[in-house]
């Protein structure tokens, strides 16, 4: 049987070129001028193409990530598909992947990938990109992996993997754990397992999430104004281990007496939070108010976790209970 790939394509700088008046990078290519540039592709794979948008990955929002799953979940229970590839922007990739991650659930390999260079550059990393998804995507191997980021030859968990740099090619990069595996000689090999899965049966989220990066001396005023916007949710991209200064503390707990969910991780690269410390706004504290714990989860998942996790349930303790599944 010949093995079926749905590409579905989002847009992305993998879907651009310069445009000669602008002198800067716009949509312009489409989803068959892309697929044209992997060659040999029909010895692989047969191709179907699904044309979900064109947009830069800034303009992708959390409802237009949750329509995409809702294709995703209708066409990877095909019996004729073998698995999924969506060519997305790399700004905002590992939170449509990690979204994918959380609330689609299937055997068959789910692939979100991108490029770095657009097709008017020298070096235009699309086509390999494509083309060492295409060899994941149709690996047995590649069952019950999750959605996985294959960029740059190196594949990734979506619930890992993260952008680290502006440019370059090897950009996303899971750094607490490695990469899964890497795409060799057109086969993917697999070096481990992920390390976290869960799964969220819904099919909307609330979008009204804030995130705060925490710096020295930030006081409450900003969590009085989510809480006068009308914000459901709450994510702290805390200091270290997980504190923050003390002025903010007045905020947290008017956020939390509100019944406001708030959640903490670390602006940290690496590294979970943790109730380490007791002063005031340290995060024994913090745990003692009421807050959080997101583990090692960067700031934009956290924030999407609490996007789909408020999609399900308003209780708060079936959110604590969602939020801090397998956190460590």
């Amino acid at each position: 049987m010949t093995n079926k790939v749905l590409v579905i394509f989002t847009g992305g700088t993998i879907a651009m070129k310069i445009d000669p008046n602008l002198h800067a990078a716009i949509p312009a290519l489409n989803a068959d001028e892309i697929i044209s540039t992997v060659t040999n592709i029909k010895n692989y794979a047969d191709i179907e193409v699904l044309n979900f948008c064109n947009l830069p990955s800034p303009h992708i929002t959390p409802g237009l990530m949750m329509k995409l799953a809702n294709v995703v979940k209708k066409n990877i229970s095909r019996d004729d598909i073998t698995g999924i590839i969506i060519t997305h922007g790399t700004d905002t990739l590992e939170e449509t992947a990690f979204l994918l991650d959380m609330v689609v659930k299937s055997e068959k390999p789910i692939i979100v990938i991108g490029a770095m260079r657009n097709h008017s550059e020298l070096g235009y990393d699309g086509s390999s990109n494509l083309s060492a998804a295409i060899c994941t995507a149709i690996s047995s191997k590649s069952r019950n992996k999750g959605v996985l980021v294959v960029m740059n030859n190196e594949v990734n968990a979506a619930s890992e993997v993260t952008k680290t740099n502006t440019l370059s090619l090897d950009t996303f990069k899971s750094p607490e754990f490695g990469p899964l595996g890497i795409v060799d000689n057109d086969e993917v090999i697999f070096y481990r397992e992920k390390t976290i899965s869960q799964f969220i049966d819904t099919n909307i989220l609330e979008e009204k999430v804030a995130l705060i990066k925490c710096g020295p001396g930030m006081e409450s005023d900003i969590f009085n104004f989510y809480i006068n916007a009308g914000y459901k949710g709450i994510v702290i991209e805390a200091l270290g281990r997980g504190n923050v200064p003390p002025a903010m503390m007045p905020g947290v707990i008017k956020a939390i007496q509100n019944k406001i969910p708030v959640v903490m991780v670390s602006r940290c690269y690496t590294g979970r939070v943790l109730d380490t410390y007791g002063y005031e706004g340290g995060g024994r504290n913090l745990r003692d108010v009421g807050v959080l714990f997101g583990g090692f989860l960067p700031g934009q998942k956290a924030r999407i976790k609490l996007m789909i996790i408020l999609g399900k349930t308003q209780d708060l303790n079936e959110i604590k209970e969602l939020f801090e599944y397998n956190v460590r």
